[in-house]
């Protein structure tokens, strides 16, 4: 067995994403396993190198998990030849300068999303990136969880027929952070820090719609600001420049029609924070971050409007669960390792920073459609 080393420089692991799905669930997550196989005798291991602002806080990390290099000095790092491929889980707001000093240095790219705070910024780091002749890739994580492998199965068996509508619901109440701890961090609330719920989620919904039903077309959206203060981590008081709640319906190629609404003001009522529904002419589906339910055409019973009977039936009764069918990685993870083995064996892998620069552009035109109160059709880009 033949071991060969990747370096990765993690810019931002103090974050809770960055630390929890990259780090911990991701990358020391295949060296537990033993490294990830590449086939003939050859294992790939990565080498977190944890950079940040903090050096307490990364060195505590890095004591916590066995890990030998940390460091405050970002140029240094990507001035390191051994130094393979830079990560960025920071602020939006400084994601985009840092992803092009590693672009300039030669490193390979993997970053999480939004890319950049505007969409001339996220093609720009897409074309720089082409033309540097390095590997790059963004965090598509939704569409490896497995209720929506289960969806996608049904979908490419061609369960539903035509398929009509879309519908998804997600989000849950943050709490203000003045008598309750927020559960978010408190840039996420301000636009002048790339906050909002827009900019965040958007870019999901965009690869979830384009990888299972077709590429968004047009988007009609209003969103609001629904809690105007909060507090933030050191609790003060501070006013909410960014919004926490989306309502959009987005026209899909093909003639599907997906309405999303996405809140961080919102109490739950479903059985997972993220769900879809998914009609056609032949059957349905509700889909979340794990299970998936279905009802097809020849099983749909048939309710009646009564408003003046109470309901008889239990209608979650009426949906057979989608089973497993197999093992499910975790979603960050399972990403992860396509990304090395696209980096390492030069596997075909399309989540670039174009497919991030297209997620971009979702929330941009989502923004200007609520600013202007019309419909903006989205048009598919290229380098």
């Amino acid at each position: 067995m033949t071991r060969r080393t990747v370096r990765i420089a993690m810019n931002g692991v103090t974050g809770r994403m960055g630390y929890r799905q990259h780090l911990v669930r991701s990358l020391l997550a295949i060296r537990e396993q033993g490294g990830l196989d590449l086939g003939d005798g050859d294992v790939l291991w990565p080498e977190p190198v944890l950079v940040g602002r903090r050096e307490h806080a990364l060195r505590e990390i890095a004591e916590r998990h066995g890990l030998a290099d940390v460091s405050t000095d970002l140029d240094a790092v990507l001035a390191d030849d051994s130094i393979d491929i830079y990560f960025d889980a920071q602020v939006t707001s400084a994601r985009a300068c840092a992803i092009k000093q590693a672009v300039a240095a030669g490193k390979h790219i993997y970053t999480e999303k939004p890319t950049a705070t505007d969409l001339a910024g996220a093609l720009e780091l897409a074309r720089l990136s082409e033309a540097a002749g390095i590997k790059h890739g963004v965090v598509q994580d939704k569409i490896f969880l497995p209720g929506l492998l289960k969806l996608k199965r049904l979908v490419d068996g061609g369960f539903f027929g035509e398929i009509l509508s879309v519908r998804g619901e997600f989000g849950y109440w943050v709490f203000e952070g003045d008598w309750q701890e927020a559960q978010r961090p408190s840039w996420n609330y301000r636009a002048e820090d790339g906050g909002g719920i827009v900019v965040d989620m958007f870019p999901h919904w965009e690869y979830v719609l384009r990888e299972l039903f077709g590429r968004v077309t047009s988007v009609t959206a209003q969103v609001a600001t629904h809690i105007p203060r909060r507090w933030d981590e050191r609790g003060k008081p501070y006013a909410t420049t960014a919004d926490d709640s989306a309502y959009a319906i987005f026209q899909l190629e093909g003639g599907a029609v997906a309405q999303i609404n996405s809140s961080w003001a919102v109490r739950v009522m479903r059985d997972e924070l993220v769900e879809f529904q998914v009609d056609g002419t032949d059957g349905s589906a509700v889909a979340g971050l794990r299970r998936c339910r279905a009802q097809h055409r020849s099983a749909t019973p048939k309710p009646v409007w009564n408003p003046d009977l109470p309901a008889t039936e239990c209608f979650r009764d009426q949906w057979q669960e989608v089973p497993d069918n197999g093992e499910f990685e975790n979603a960050f993870k399972a990403q992860w390792e396509l990304f090395l083995r696209h980096v390492a064996l030069d596997e075909p892998y399309r989540r670039d920073l174009l497919a991030g620069a297209r997620g971009v552009q979702l929330a941009e035109l989502g923004l200007k459609s609520s600013a202007e109160g019309r419909r903006f059709d989205v048009p598919e880009l290229s380098l």
